[in-house]
């Protein structure tokens, strides 16, 4: 009996040790599984823990030379904390009798930023007005530094994506020295914006516009980039102020009415036109002949390359609240992109022998460039006899509407046909007079 129940006790004994030792090798099973899960995880972990690491050394370098930069705008700030320097800048200024250019009024912006911080409304101000009068066909330093101090500032601005690498790239350059755009008065083209290629990241309007204007320029075309705008409709004068604030909100726009009290100046004009060859545009709003190098004015003995010839119906100046049938805009700029436009008025008179050779060969139609073969002309066959005038400071006629443009009115009208002022084709190609709020108009 005792031996029956020993064997008994064996047997679960040894049943026990089996269950226990099978469990003990599933469990075994099922970690070896386990880890042979974790094992590529783990070096996938290590791999990217290794790519952290270095991810974390390069931003380290980068971050060195922005403290090297931030130590260096603290040393500048504290240098123009008394304001002393804006001060003197201030009244400087405020002596000048020309509008500031866009380089001042960023230079301007600049001091009161360091001076009183980006709450300060006057330097969004200046950073502002820098931006509005930039031409965007050959200051584009000026229009990514606006706008980066702008965004700086914590305004709400549209950067272009170029200036946003500019500026993350390296510290913005010296304004170069504009050489300036004609009018949007040379030279025409569509007003599509130019298409993406595949694979290209999404450009803003602002980009598109940027990239347009220099496009157009290097083609002696105008930025056709820029939102659209027209002489007439629901795009004419009176809406411009919606996509160009300066057209607005400017203080110096042009044309104006021309009327007393005048001041008096004792300079003349002397032109210097030569003979060259024709090159017409019709833009789908006016018709602008570019003028090949070589003719200059003589402006207060200083010299002015005649850059193109814009054609306006009516006159956009007036003369005792009187517009002329048409007028001329010759736009001229000096070394430096200073621009002037002298305007010459069209009265209704005989048959204009230049204007006979231009209308024989414009084009009816927007298009291209035309270059008429072994065809010349010279600008001097549009000028008046005499050159007195009527000087005033303004802006571009056309959108953007910038400002710091200087106009001389001649006085002595020339004589157009009125079949010839029938064969224009636009019945309106200028813009209403502006307020002349104040500013002064001066007479030789």
């Amino acid at each position: 009996m005792k031996r029956t129940v020993f064997d008994l006790l064996l047997v679960i004994a040894l049943g026990a040790a089996a269950a226990f030792g099978w469990m003990r090798y599933q469990a075994g099973v099922a970690v070896a599984a386990q880890v042979a899960e974790l094992t590529p995880q783990t070096a996938g972990a290590v791999t990217k823990l290794a790519e952290t690491e270095k991810a974390l050394e390069q931003v380290q370098a980068e971050l060195a030379p922005l403290r090297e930069q931030a130590e260096q705008l603290i040393v500048y700030k504290s240098v123009f904390a008394n304001g002393d320097m804006l001060r003197d800048l201030d009244a400087a200024y405020r002596k000048e009798k020309a509008p500031l250019s866009p380089e001042r009024q960023l230079g301007l912006g600049t001091l009161r930023l360091l001076t009183k911080g980006g709450s300060d409304p006057a330097a969004v101000d200046a950073f502002t007005r820098a931006l509005d009068t930039a031409d965007w066909g050959s200051r584009k330093a000026v229009i990514c530094a606006a706008q980066n101090a702008l965004a700086s500032a914590g305004q709400k601005v549209e950067v272009l994506q170029s200036c946003q690498q500019l500026a993350q790239s390296e510290p913005a350059a010296a304004p170069a020295p504009s050489d300036a755009k004609a009018q949007s008065e040379p030279a025409g083209a569509s007003e599509a914006a130019p298409v993406a290629k595949a694979g290209d990241a999404p450009k803003s309007q602002a980009e598109r516009r940027l990239e347009e204007a220099a496009r157009q320029k290097s083609e002696a075309k105008p930025s056709a980039g820029l939102p659209p705008w027209a002489f007439e409709g629901p795009l004419g004068p009176e809406n411009w102020g919606e996509r160009y604030a300066m057209c607005a909100r400017g203080r110096n726009q042009a044309p104006i009415n021309i009327a007393g009290p005048l001041l008096r100046v004792k300079y003349d004009l002397v032109q210097d036109y030569r003979n060259g060859p024709l090159a017409m545009v019709n833009d789908g709003k006016t018709v602008v002949v570019n003028v090949a190098p070589g003719s200059r004015m003589r402006i207060d003995s200083l010299p002015y390359e005649l850059v193109s010839m814009t054609f306006q119906r009516p006159s956009g100046e007036q003369i005792d609240g009187k517009p002329a049938p048409m007028g001329i805009h010759l736009l001229h700029r000096d070394l430096n992109g200073k621009m002037v436009t002298v305007v010459v008025l069209l009265k209704e008179g005989n048959e204009n022998p230049g204007i006979k050779l231009l209308w024989s060969h414009m084009p009816s139609k927007e298009g291209p460039e035309v270059k008429p073969e072994g065809v010349t002309f010279n600008p001097a066959n549009f000028l008046p006899r005499e050159m007195k005038f009527f000087r005033y400071d303004g802006s571009l006629s056309t959108p953007p509407c910038s400002e710091n443009m200087r106009y001389y009115v001649l006085k002595e009208p020339v004589n157009i046909s009125r079949e010839q002022i029938l064969q224009f084709p636009y019945k309106v190609a200028a813009r209403p007079v502006q307020p002349q709020n104040g500013r002064p108009i001066a007479t030789n």
